[in-house]
């Protein structure tokens, strides 16, 4: 099993960044391939962007493309989600998670979770 705890969120104008970190603990973080979710108040929880177990192979959601960017350092056991050029639409509560098997972009996909980090996005 892995605990997870997401670090990093904040208020933000728009056209700014933040970087969001994922701490976990556990089990050997490198077996998991990580993933990035997001759920905005009244919404579903949404598949941002996700990465295999080595960072060699990583995905998005189109809505994230060319402004975020998913890494990961196995060595300290941390996940990471840069956000650039940050939108009012990115507001929400960002959540990291973890998965024995690859970049599955369905939340039921994912066996752990963090608690999540609020990011407000003001215009």
């Amino acid at each position: 099993q892995v605990h997870l705890a997401e670090s990093g969120g904040g208020l933000v104008q728009a056209g700014g960044s933040l970087r969001l970190s994922c701490a976990a603990s556990g089990r050997t973080f490198s077996i998991y391939a990580m993933g990035w979710f997001c759920q905005a108040p009244g919404k579903e929880r949404e598949f941002v962007a996700a990465i295999n177990w080595s960072g060699g192979a990583t995905y998005y959601a189109d809505s994230v493309k060319g402004r975020f960017t998913i890494s990961r350092d196995n060595a300290k056991n941390t996940l990471y989600l840069q956000m650039n050029s940050l939108k009012r639409d990115d507001t929400a509560v960002y959540y990291c998670a973890a998965n024995h098997g690859g970049l599955y972009t369905v939340p039921r996909d994912y066996g752990y979770w963090g608690q999540g980090t609020q990011v407000t996005v003001s215009s």
